[in-house]
């Protein structure tokens, strides 16, 4: 291992190499940044440019722009409240309050250091244990996904302190959206109403788009003046390294928590940026000396999401390289590449194809320092981006909104459904209704579904199959801990409250 690292450097460190990094890691910023636009679909669409390329550099350029689209979609959740990628939607929660304090230089330079730290780790951890954490991954059966999912859906809890009542009614609603399409079990059709279109299911880009995206640039156009984000720009100040140094060093140990988070649930095969980013959140609040602070513009809930769901980015790739399977949707599609370039993902891909595989896993270590020294020294230039009047800035979110909506799978029925879902989240947005449990929602109840009845066609309907083996009982007793401190939490915050009053 160690000698294939060696030989890498010599490609790494090459003028076209370092090219291809940079490119691919602006380039997946911008996607990333762009609401609609997600880390999956910017892969996709540029592996034909990667034809041509041998297949280290095509690898490279995939896994930058993946990196870099992750933590774009940071930029936008910050400082215009709508997260550019499905990954950033916790980021938004501390991210945005922040800017309203005037502190959007300080949002996206922490954003872009627990990125960069998630990113680090994560590939650390690809480096060096993928076989044993990938063997571990095997281990998971029906019972275990289903006991991942539940532990999943137990962070709305932790989310819906101000009001357990509505964060259910919109978790709820996630649910129900989840049960649309051809049933994984059966095979028949449920909720479609003889459309064809929603056989395939609900996409949750077409719900996050619709549900973040188009409220926000309603509320924009609704408000028509310039973006009051600018004005509290104007009283904001840049924050210099030492600041920056003590702020990493206050809070080292969420970085630390939250990107080896992101990483092991990036390694679970369907497990994503989605679920890492709302766990990583739920578990800074959770270990916070100031939890109440959480919402209001609190450093420690960007850096719990940001360095979980890029810990993923890494983490993902473990079982893919490792066992041929993907890890999230992103890796899916880095399948294709694999293949396209004639490398087999799997046990054997290490033994034959050690030299590539190795120079592109140690790439996206300086792919990760690349993007922290682009994303650093341009956060005051990305926002920026709030100086445009919000008259112009709503048009373009529905505009993009809707051309990303329909880029999924180029039908124009996603882009109405969209549509649909978007004034559904701005009547929610109205009532107060936080559509993070419906997304979560979405992910994690088809997932908690199909393998809890999986699980019960094995056992001939015991419920015992899920308490077997220690992983069952380790992930049971996550979930009641989970739901006991987001009980406990919110009741603790209804005093207060009634205290006050």
């Amino acid at each position: 291992m160690f000698q294939h690292i060696v030989n890498s450097l010599p490609i790494i460190f090459s003028i076209k190499t370092i090219l291809i990094m940079s490119f691919g890691v602006a380039a997946g910023i911008g996607i990333g940044a762009m609401p609609g636009l997600t880390a999956t679909m910017g892969v996709a669409l540029l592996i034909p440019i990667t034809f041509k390329m041998s297949a280290a550099s095509g690898l490279i350029l995939l896994g930058s722009i993946y990196c870099g689209a992750i933590y774009g979609g940071s930029i936008s959740a910050i400082l215009l409240k709508i997260p550019g990628t499905p990954s950033s939607i916790a980021t938004a929660y501390d991210g945005y309050p922040m800017v309203k304090k005037g502190e959007a230089d300080k949002a996206l330079k922490i954003a872009i250091i627990a990125s960069t730290f998630g990113g680090l780790i994560s590939v650390i951890v690809l480096l060096f244990l993928s076989p044993p954490l990938a063997n571990f991954a095997l281990m998971f059966g029906a019972a275990e996904y289903f006991w991942v999912a539940m532990l999943g859906l137990s962070v709305i809890v932790s989310l819906s302190n101000s009001n357990i009542i509505k964060g259910l009614i919109s978790a709820c609603f996630g649910l129900l959206v989840g049960t649309v399409g051809i049933d994984m079990i059966t095979g028949v059709p449920r909720f479609t109403f003889g459309n064809p279109n929603l056989l395939g299911g609900i996409s949750v880009i077409v719900l996050l788009i619709g549900l973040y995206s188009i409220p926000q640039a309603l509320e924009m156009i609704e408000n028509d003046k310039v973006n009051v984000v600018h004005q509290i720009l104007q009283r904001g100040k840049k924050t210099s390294f030492l600041e920056m140094y003590r702020e990493v060093k206050k809070d080292i140990a969420c970085y630390l928590r939250s990107s080896v988070l992101g990483t092991i649930i990036g390694i679970i095969p369907g497990a994503g940026g989605n679920i890492a980013s709302f766990m990583g959140y739920e578990q800074a609040k959770r270990f916070s000396k100031e939890p109440d602070s959480f919402g209001k513009g609190a450093p420690e809930g960007l850096v719990g999401s940001e360095a979980a769901n890029n810990g993923v980015t890494g983490g993902s790739l473990v079982p893919l390289l490792t066992l041929g399977v993907p890890g999230n949707a992103v890796s899916a599609v880095f399948l294709g590449g694999l293949i396209i370039h004639g490398l087999q993902p799997g046990p054997r891909l290490f033994a034959e194809h050690g030299d590539i595989v190795y120079t592109f896993i140690v790439s996206l270590f300086f792919v990760n320092i690349i993007m922290l020294f682009m994303g650093y020294y341009g956060a005051y230039i990305f926002a920026k981006v709030t100086k445009v009047p919000n008259s112009i800035v709503g048009p373009l979110v529905i505009v993009l909104s809707i051309v990303g909506s329909y880029a999924i799978n180029n039908n124009i029925f996603d882009s109405a459904m969209m549509l649909l879902f978007g004034f559904i989240g701005y009547s929610m947005k109205k009532a107060g209704i936080d559509p993070g449990p419906a997304v979560l929602g979405l992910i994690l109840g088809p997932m908690a579904e199909e393998n809890w009845r999986k699980a019960m066609m094995i056992s001939g309907g015991s419920l015992n199959i899920m308490f077997e083996g220690s992983i069952n009982w380790l992930l049971s007793g996550l979930v009641i801990i989970s739901l006991t401190f987001g009980i406990i939490s919110f009741f603790k915050s209804k005093v207060k409250i009634d205290e006050t009053d």
